[in-house]
């Protein structure tokens, strides 16, 4: 009972001979955002589903609010919200009776739960839909009412798995702020995104989570020094002519290849400078000399993009590839 927040100590999962978590420990303080970074398959979803008392880990512990989430689970769940990665809504109700009735199930009297309801919908821009059948909402009005829904009881610790998946860019930037309002007023949240924008956004501390293990913590401005100065953005016409392309800037900018990152799949390559706009002219000049056709060439300052990509030698949307199809259970822990 004296911790706050949220504290996870060497959690171990597996499914079978799978090892979905390896050890994960991560602390999330009191009145804070902590973004769990990582692709498909990383152990995020595997995380929330422990720490929301709806699977049990095969090692390690964990705390939300100050409380066991194997001792102490109808505390744990009394304190959270939860958001999973797709809409839980009863698309036969109206916006407000969703909100209402599941009030009523987190053991709210009728009026509190309509009046949180009302204050909800207010809050999510819902207002005007709220008497609406809830079939007949946008992908992003579903999104907002299914993150009013994890809120009806006042929680004091949030989840939100990946709460934007399948969005429009739009209804994506309108959830930011709501999330964003979320975090001023000071809630505790654990975000897990595939979205290195919405980490770097909404999160002041990110963990980044790759094959059941957390690889790097810290800022996003932390992490973006692991890259180090500027970064060359090169995009080539023949995907096959990556590698060779990476040996030849390695020795242009005197760095070993190894520093480089190479898709070869993508035809990406991604080069630590520190010259800033004279090493792009230096690159044009190699490649044009060696007669590399290029799509794209740019300098830019690291993203938390280029940070997954040195740190794992591969993209956040690039599923894990021993991971097996998806074994959670979609929708919000009920009390």
């Amino acid at each position: 009972m004296q911790e706050s927040g949220v504290v996870v100590e060497g959690l171990v999962k597996r499914f079978g001979s799978f090892v979905a978590l390896d050890g994960v420990t991560f602390v999330v303080p009191e009145g804070t955002v902590v973004g769990l970074l990582g692709p498909n398959g990383a152990g995020k979803t595997t995380v929330i589903r422990i720490l929301a008392t709806l699977l049990r880990s095969d090692g390690g512990r964990a705390s939300v609010a100050g409380y066991d989430v194997v001792t102490h689970p109808q505390q744990v769940r009394a304190a959270i919200g939860l958001t999973g990665q797709f809409a839980a809504v009863d698309e036969d109700l109206t916006g407000r009776e969703n909100l209402v009735l599941v009030g009523r199930l987190g053991r709210l009297t009728r009026k509190v739960a309509s009046d949180r309801a009302a204050e909800l919908l207010d809050s999510f821009e819902l207002t005007d839909a709220a008497d609406r059948v809830v079939r007949g909402y946008s992908g992003g009005m579903r999104r907002r009412l299914d993150l009013g829904a994890s809120l009806i009881a006042s929680p004091s610790v949030l989840f939100l798995d990946e709460p934007t998946t399948g969005l429009d860019p739009r209804s994506r930037l309108r959830l930011w702020e709501v999330i964003g309002r979320l975090r001023d007023d000071g809630k505790t949240i654990v975000l897990t995104t595939q979205y290195m924008e919405e980490a770097d956004q909404l999160a002041e501390q990110i963990s980044v989570i790759d094959c059941g293990q957390i690889i790097a913590e810290g800022t996003a401005d932390q992490l973006k020094t692991k890259v180090g100065g500027d970064v060359l953005d090169l995009r080539l016409s023949e995907r096959s002519q990556a590698s060779d392309a990476a040996a030849l800037l390695a020795h242009t900018f005197g760095i070993p290849k190894s520093e480089l990152t190479i898709d070869d799949e993508l035809g990406i390559v991604l080069i630590p400078v520190q010259a800033g706009a004279s090493a792009l002219i230096d690159a044009v000049r190699a490649l044009d000399g060696a007669g590399v056709a290029v799509a794209d060439l740019g300098l830019r300052r690291p993203s938390l993009d280029d940070v997954f990509l040195s740190l794992t030698g591969h993209l956040a949307e690039e599923p894990r590839p021993d991971a097996p199809e998806p074994l959670q259970r979609r929708g919000r822990p009920r009390i």
